[in-house]
């Protein structure tokens, strides 16, 4: 296997994702599936930091648009994500690889509080970091959470999974002729209004000149091939020289 281009990563993997085809939970065989991505991008010594998304179980805003108190129901997300990075952590320590959960949140009792500082030392321990409560704060994203960590630990990258092979111009669901970008630039995406991240998590990339890969997380290998190098999805740069 190609030695990886970037030796520090951020990946965001949304609640979603976890719950597989079904509409809510986990699905063990597609947990069992990324772990195993996940593992071999770490044993080729990139150093891994994941943020999980809740909506497998509660979305803060789905909450919110059904009258709840949005903060609130962005706490309920936050605590969400936190089930869902235990899980992952159990999974990926089961399958022989080395993870520890940090939480935005205050759970101490079940989950480490996140600082900067131990998540670092973690990374060079070898040990993936799985990050809990996005950013502990309601009206912000899990995207928004990813973006800062990868900001905060100085992550070389930051890989958002989904289920499609990057960004288009619409959505390819609903239209046929939609046309991928294999490159594009963080403040074009801004002014074009692409839906894959908010507004907030872009600018927060653009500010830190931090590239983005959008790719198929359930395509075997993405992981690896997006951290080596090789062209996976879409890559969202903040010059378009770079």
């Amino acid at each position: 296997m190609s030695s990886p281009r970037y030796q520090r990563a951020v990946l965001k993997i949304s609640g979603e994702m976890l719950a597989g085809e079904r509409s809510l939970g986990i699905d063990p065989v597609r947990m069992e599936q990324y772990c195993a991505e996940i593992a071999q991008a770490a044993s080729l010594g990139v150093e891994l930091l994941i943020v999980v998304g809740g909506g497998n179980i509660f979305r803060g805003i789905a909450g919110a648009a059904r009258g709840m108190d949005r903060t609130r129901a962005d706490q309920m997300g936050m605590l969400a994500t936190a089930m869902n990075a235990i899980a992952l952590q159990e999974a990926l320590v089961s399958g022989g690889c080395p993870a520890v959960v940090l939480s935005a949140i205050a759970i101490e009792r079940i989950i480490p509080a996140f600082t900067r500082e131990q998540a670092v030392r973690s990374l060079r321990a070898g040990k993936v970091v799985v990050c809990a409560g996005g950013t502990g704060h309601p009206y912000f994203s899990t995207d928004t959470a990813a973006a800062l960590r990868a900001a905060e630990v100085h992550a070389d990258v930051l890989l958002k999974a989904t289920k499609v092979d990057g960004v288009y111009d619409r959505d390819p669901a609903k239209h046929p002729n939609a046309v991928r970008f294999q490159r594009l630039t963080h403040a074009d995406a801004l002014a074009r209004r692409l839906q894959v991240m908010d507004a907030t998590a872009f600018g927060l990339c653009l500010d830190n000149d931090i590239p983005l890969i959008v790719f198929d997380l359930d395509r075997p290998g993405n992981i690896h091939r997006a951290l080596s190098g090789e062209s996976v999805g879409t890559l969202v740069v903040g010059d378009p020289r770079s």
